[in-house]
């Protein structure tokens, strides 16, 4: 589902005049802002209008590819949970599905019997070898208009941003 965002981001003449009546407003940084987020947007999209034509949703594709971090070792539930941001409960309704089209199984951990470990199987791995090489040629081709020095600055300013984060929370 497509986040619901500006198409036509305001002009920073526009953003300048804004703050006028709004003297907290940065322009460039409120500029800046809506940029990110529009990409965002149309990014988060098209990642989910290729998926559509595998039939599986952003998130389950996440779970799948967080499994191949290290696809010869079950995960713990919770830990991917954890590297997807997700609560335990969402992780446990994409597990679900994901077990139901075969393409994960669940067991429990040998060592504590109430944890919960979750594996690739040979459909799952077979499912990924179909799709994972179109995927990474999509995202070469969203990304072939930078350089990769672009790239390294792109990854350090994203990090600057989500220190940021917690300032929008507060």
């Amino acid at each position: 589902m497509p986040l619901l965002m500006l198409k036509d981001v305001p002009q920073y003449e526009c953003l300048l005049e804004r703050s006028k009546r709004f003297p907290e407003l940065d322009p460039s940084a409120v500029e800046a802002f809506l940029h990110l987020l529009r990409t965002s947007s149309d990014v988060f999209e098209a990642i989910g209008s290729f998926l559509e034509k595998y039939r599986i949703s952003p998130g389950r594709f996440t779970v799948l590819m967080l499994l191949t971090r290290n696809p010869d070792k079950p995960i713990n539930l919770a830990e991917l949970a954890e590297a997807a941001g997700v609560t335990r409960a969402t992780m446990t309704g994409l597990i679900d599905i994901l077990e139901r089209d075969g393409f994960v199984k669940r067991r429990p951990d040998a060592a504590d019997r109430r944890v919960l470990l979750v594996a690739f199987t040979a459909k799952g791995r077979s499912f990924l070898g179909k799709i994972v090489p179109a995927y990474y040629r999509r995202v070469s081709g969203l990304m072939k208009h930078t350089t990769a020095a672009d790239r390294r600055t792109l990854v350090q300013m994203m990090a600057k941003v989500q220190r940021g984060v917690p300032a929008f929370g507060s």
